[in-house]
């Protein structure tokens, strides 16, 4: 028995030896086919998470049917997924919205506080409706000697009043200002109360400017443009609207940036 069980061995040990040559280089082949196919899937596996955002997935996605994208966006929705409408939805600010909102707010309740402890009584501010980034500002004084200044006197006009909004990027960014009364004209105040002054642009704005110093120039550019008290029957009691002064300080900013602005001369001030 244990010949011919090592009979049967050598035979098979023959065979083996004596098989087609070609048979194993397919068989190598294979073998390494798979390994390259099994790579493969693993780094596909391994890019799943950043495939959807290639345009090929994108567009593959918007062909799929009407009621499976409704699907989709409903379930992404219920998990907190991504999306502009689901971020929008967010009651929470990005990081460096919030940052702005910290830096806007420290720099006006600072200049608020400054502002009332002037003791010329130049200015005087109120928030509109507890609204720290909306201001009504009453200036009260300008040159006495000017007509201006006659005018009020005459009037019993006590101050100018004006709104100064501040964006969300202030103080990198210039607030907007407009006259809101009385109704004047000239003083470089156009329609709708919008003032016309440089630094008001973000061309001529500087993060160091505060509202005190931007009042101040004003108070100096309306005696400057011999501006006056409307009298005119029916126009003077016209109001000055936000929508007309956005109008005309956009329309002036695009006029001044195509033909510069006119510096005023060194003994002006």
């Amino acid at each position: 028995m244990a010949t011919l069980l090592r009979k049967i061995g050598l035979i098979r040990l023959h065979d083996r030896d004596t098989e087609d040559p070609k048979h194993h280089q397919g068989s190598l082949k294979g073998s390494k086919g798979n390994q390259k196919n099994n790579a493969n899937k693993h780094c596909q596996t391994a890019n799943d998470t950043n495939i959807l955002s290639t345009p090929e997935i994108k567009a593959r996605k918007l062909d799929q049917p009407k009621d499976k994208q409704g699907k989709d966006a409903k379930e992404r929705q219920q998990t907190g997924g991504g999306g502009s409408k689901a971020t929008s939805a967010s009651s929470i600010p990005p990081p460096h919205r919030q940052h702005c909102t910290q830096v806007r707010t420290r720099r006006l309740m600072k200049e608020l506080q400054e502002i009332r402890r002037l003791g010329d009584n130049f200015i005087s501010v109120e928030l509109v409706e507890d609204n720290l980034f909306d201001w009504n500002v009453k200036l009260h004084q300008v040159d006495k000697d000017s007509a201006l200044w006659q005018d009020m006197k005459e009037t019993s006009t006590e101050f100018i009043l004006l709104n100064v909004t501040f964006p969300d990027n202030f103080p990198f960014s210039p607030p907007f200002m407009r006259v809101l009364t009385p109704r004047l004209e000239n003083g470089y105040v156009l329609d709708g109360g919008a003032i016309c002054m440089e630094l008001l642009t973000p061309r001529g704005w500087s993060s160091a400017y505060t509202v005190e110093a931007v009042m101040r120039q004003f108070a100096a550019s309306l005696v400057k443009g011999q501006g006056r008290i409307c009298r005119k029957a029916g126009k003077s009691k016209k109001a000055f609207s936000r929508k007309e002064a956005e109008a005309t300080f956009k329309s002036l900013v695009k006029t001044h940036e195509k033909y510069g602005w006119v510096s005023p001369p060194v003994s002006d001030g």
